[in-house]
């Protein structure tokens, strides 16, 4: 398995939620629309987005879309993204920017496995689990 990328779903506020994902992870973001009536992607503002890419190194780390048929979409707490930082200044900075208008479900703290370990629910109603070993573990 060469890597593995969380895929998320939206009913009608994709657009907002990747780009708030960009700013987190201070990247890129490609957006897709849906088709127009004519076929072609719509250039409209608001049209819900077909597919979407958070971007890192070329690579995507994050991909996600509206639903087609709004109203569809029943988001869970059965789906959690796990992140495994390289520095705790990334923890850190990854968790405050995640955070924000979410819901904190267990601080960033020392765990036992030799880690700095926290969980959070963001704006949007996904959860993410931030982890970093801590140095010389």
């Amino acid at each position: 398995m060469k890597t593995v990328t969380t895929y998320l779903s939206f009913d009608g506020n994709c657009r907002q939620a990747m780009s708030f994902y960009g700013e987190c992870f201070a990247t890129d973001v490609e957006l897709s629309t849906y088709p127009d009536a004519s076929g072609q992607p719509s250039s409209d503002p608001a049209a819900k987005i077909m597919h979407a890419q958070v971007m890192r190194g070329g690579a995507p780390i994050l991909m996600a879309s509206d639903t087609p048929q709004s109203g569809s979409l029943r988001v869970g707490n059965s789906v959690s993204v796990a992140i495994d930082c390289e520095s705790l200044e990334e923890a850190d900075r990854l968790f405050g920017a995640l955070s924000q208008g979410g819901e904190i479900r267990m601080p960033l703290t020392d765990a036992p496995w030799g880690a700095r370990f926290g969980m959070l629910t963001d704006q949007f109603g996904f959860q993410w689990l931030i982890n970093c070993a801590l140095p010389g573990k």
